[in-house]
């Protein structure tokens, strides 16, 4: 049995760690052929940004997400190694503070990751974030559409809030410019209200 992550609580439900759980070590027996073939797990921070620094290429890190009151992070899992992962964190605009309002951060999903993995992943989260945050009534994800065409939201049903031009965004008081670890081109706001 592999050792639970310290940073991994134990009522956030099942996590095994081992190199095996990373699909860039050897030892698999396999990748699944589809996304219903996963194991969803709520997983620590420290995890999801471990793997999204693995897969994600346009965002490999992740700002002030440990300072959110409310953060969830998830990962898929065949036979003991993460394909995907995601995080989950109270909005980054202040403007949706106080609203019932929780923002898809990033979500990284590995090359031998299955078709509809995003998607299929994303159907599941919403089921858990309902139990776990009776007081949210709103899913909000920013596309990049330097490298996104939006269609992981189509496909789950998500409609678009607003779309801000790249000459828009800035980032913090006095229009200073946004920090490099952030895209900088145009976005897409998606948004979902929970149906309860």
């Amino acid at each position: 049995m592999e050792k639970l992550d310290a940073a991994h609580s134990k009522k956030d439900g099942p996590f095994l760690l081992s190199v095996d759980a990373f699909p860039l070590f050897p030892g698999n027996k396999g990748n699944p052929i589809s996304p219903k073939q996963f194991n969803y797990h709520i997983i620590s921070l420290k995890t999801a940004r471990d793997l999204n620094r693995y897969w994600h290429s346009r965002l490999p890190e992740i700002t002030n997400a440990a300072r959110s009151k409310n953060v969830i992070c998830f990962g898929a899992m065949f036979c003991k190694r993460w394909y995907a992962s995601a995080i989950w964190t109270d909005p980054i605009a202040k403007s949706f503070n106080g609203l019932g309002v929780l923002e898809l951060r990033r979500m990284a999903i590995c090359d031998e990751a299955p078709k509809n993995t995003a998607s299929n992943m994303i159907a599941k989260m919403i089921k858990i974030i309902k139990i776990k945050y009776p007081t949210i009534t709103k899913l909000i994800s920013y596309q990049d559409t330097d490298v996104h065409l939006g269609t992981i939201y189509k496909a789950s049903n998500w409609v678009i809030g607003r779309v801000t031009k790249k000459k828009e965004i800035r980032w913090g008081k006095g229009g200073r410019e946004r920090n490099a670890i952030i895209a900088d081109g145009e976005k897409i706001r998606w948004e979902m209200k929970l149906q309860r």
